[in-house]
């Protein structure tokens, strides 16, 4: 957030032609100083060279993008977030998603039940159950007449928008909305949106910790083709087109 409040940050871009701040770097070096005392493996976004003949071996593990939304980011829109996912066998067992510019945090998976709470990035907290008493079950109750369908603000693609026009033949009433990072994922764990379709490309650190939290409040996130719940810590660590209802 300090560097996010500058307008002088080092912007480089990856050989995706992604953007990658200090902020990104800085952010996985603090988080990896944390994790490293679980004694657990950790593939992140900027640790994505690991080889799978060493990664195939990992059963449990921390999957892990430190600035998700970094497009977001650089236009200060706040819709950018962290994202950590502990994954047992292959499966998100936990998720934790904060928007900390949003001051907004998801935590909790198919064995935790989801929870939200709002927090500035600046508090502290005594333990797991300050933060749980602060915080409210997902989904929230919604008053809303709309079929609201999440889309991605800065990678819309022309599927989605196919999607998009099909449901409005099925649905009184349809809104769309965009949001970036793994937001889209909140919006339909809370229970803020319908369906979340993800018609283009994304990795794994983009989605392990969602799944976790929509899965957590009785969503699935699920391969657009197979129809089956994402699997991690593959030799190809890009995702399937995948929808989140």
């Amino acid at each position: 957030m300090e560097i996010y409040s500058r307008s002088d940050y080092d912007l480089q871009y990856k050989e995706d032609a992604s953007p990658l701040t200090e902020a990104d770097q800085r952010a996985h070096a603090g988080i990896m100083k944390r994790l490293e005392q679980t004694e657990l493996p950790v593939l992140s976004e900027e640790g994505r060279d690991i080889p799978y003949a060493e990664r195939k071996h990992w059963t449990r593990l921390w999957i892990v993008d430190p600035l998700d939304g970094t497009k977001e980011f650089i236009k200060k829109n706040g819709e950018f977030t962290v994202n950590i996912s502990l994954v047992q066998e292959q499966r998100p067992c936990f998720g934790v998603i904060y928007a900390p510019d949003l001051k907004l945090l998801y935590f909790g998976g198919p064995e935790a039940p989801s929870r939200r709470c709002t927090i500035g990035w600046e508090e502290s907290l005594e333990n797991i159950q300050e933060l749980r008493a602060r915080s409210e079950s997902l989904p929230c109750p919604q008053q809303r007449e709309a079929y609201v369908i999440m889309a991605s603000r800065s990678h819309l693609t022309p599927e989605v928008q196919e999607f998009a026009e099909a449901k409005k033949q099925e649905q009184a009433t349809v809104a769309f909305i965009s949001a970036g990072s793994s937001l889209k994922i909140c919006r339909v764990a809370d229970g803020s949106a319908d369906i979340y379709p993800r018609l283009g490309p994304t990795m794994e650190w983009d989605t392990a910790a969602g799944q976790a939290i929509a899965e957590g409040a009785g969503k699935q996130l699920r391969a657009w083709d197979s129809g089956l719940a994402l699997r991690y810590n593959r030799e190809d660590l890009r995702n399937p087109w995948f929808v989140v209802t």
